[in-house]
């Protein structure tokens, strides 16, 4: 923290102000403060080296979507254990995309401290999405992998991505837990009950998935089949969690 404190007194008002500002965006203390400026200059701004030479975020942007994909793919890994390849790749894409990059990056306030064309609508470019994977890329040079899993996962993931709504709308995951028990040999039993309408209420349907005898998810719907998928999600999830319940 000493050291900390030191590089920051030696930092001129500017770049102090910088400072805090990336500090309270990543929840990251900055080590070397240099990597994330240059994260911050989009090609447009011209900015030139001594030696003349333009300089961009472009590479850090590179390594960024590559870090950025890879740590998603591990969370979905852990997250759906049961799942193919497939179900992961088609997920993944939902959340490293364009549209949700540029949107995230202007919640976290990066569009204040970009260095671009000042003609340039930020809001309505992909510079705002480029600059965050560029972040991202500074972060893990300059904290490793682990600093920047953590400022995925605690500023982008748990804030801004809700995994239930981005696959329960066309992924089968009644199909997938059945093939799942099929090839680990566990039995898979759906129970649904139907609670009957009002006046007020359309009937509610409430299901239950048993594995090998035992309740792993619980689910809701308006139909018996939405309120299955809404177990069996539960259930998938629920599965790389209790090992020790499984027989």
């Amino acid at each position: 923290m000493i050291k900390i404190l030191t590089q920051i007194i030696k930092l001129s008002s500017d770049r102090r102000k910088l400072y805090y500002l990336l500090k309270s965006i990543t929840g990251i203390f900055p080590k070397e403060l240099e990597v994330y400026e240059l994260a911050l200059i989009h090609k447009s701004a011209m900015i030139k080296a001594d030696n003349g030479e333009i300089i961009n975020n472009e590479r850090l942007e590179f390594l960024g979507d590559a870090i950025l994909g890879a740590i998603v793919a591990q969370e979905l890994y852990n997250k759906y254990p049961t799942v193919n390849e497939g179900f992961l790749t088609k997920t993944r894409s939902k959340i490293v995309n364009r549209s949700f990059l540029n949107e995230t990056a202007l919640k976290l306030g990066l569009k204040d401290i970009i260095s671009s064309q000042s003609r340039i609508a930020l809001e309505k470019t992909n510079i705002m999405g480029d600059a965050l994977e560029a972040l991202i890329g500074a972060i893990f040079v300059d904290q490793g992998y682990k600093g920047c899993q953590k400022f995925i996962t605690k500023k982008i993931l748990v804030p801004y991505v809700n995994l239930n709504e981005i696959t329960k709308h066309d992924t089968n995951f009644k199909s997938i837990l059945i093939e799942w028990g099929q090839k680990h040999k566990h039995d898979i039993q759906f129970i649904t009950d139907e609670i009957p309408d009002n006046c007020e209420h359309a009937p509610v349907f409430v299901s239950s998935v048993e594995v090998d005898n035992k309740v792993f998810g619980r689910g809701e719907g308006s139909s018996k089949k939405e309120s299955q998928q809404n177990a069996a999600m539960e259930a998938l999830q629920n599965v790389s969690l209790r090992k020790e319940d499984l027989s």
